[in-house]
């Protein structure tokens, strides 16, 4: 069985408050770690069926529009307990020319607190420097 990496522990608690709606989960283009993808191939999916590779990335494929793993039957994640950790740190995202901010797709960012933010923050820099390496461009 796969083991969470403490970036995973790093998250919990969170205080977000999430309704449900599944905006994050259409047209995802939420990149893919190695743990990420790892941890859903031990669960039993096959990379091909959840991964699309752009520009040397992998990210989580949509289907009709939504993520592989959503369920537009149940309106949820069939993976929540194993999502990657972009998922996990959501609505927290990384914008080209704007740094680290909160997504405006997003109908409960207002739930993310200040140290709730910047704790996210953090981990989803040390998320993108572990896929990208130098190649990601900071302001």
């Amino acid at each position: 069985m796969f083991e969470f990496t403490p970036l995973k522990h790093a998250v919990r608690g969170s205080l977000m408050r999430c309704s449900g709606c599944g905006e994050c989960c259409h047209e995802t283009e939420m990149e893919l770690s190695n743990r990420d993808v790892k941890r859903l191939v031990c669960a039993g999916y096959r990379p091909e069926d959840f991964i699309v590779v752009c520009d040397g990335v992998p990210r989580l494929k949509n289907v009709n529009g939504w993520c592989y793993f959503y369920s537009l039957a149940d309106k949820r994640c069939r993976v929540y307990k194993i999502r990657p950790l972009g998922c996990r740190l959501y609505p927290v995202v990384y914008v080209d020319g704007k740094g680290v901010v909160l997504d405006d797709l997003c109908p409960m960012r207002h739930t993310v607190s200040d140290v709730e933010f910047k704790r996210k923050a953090k981990i989803l820099m040390r998320l993108l420097e572990e896929i990208y390496g130098g190649r990601l461009f900071r302001c």
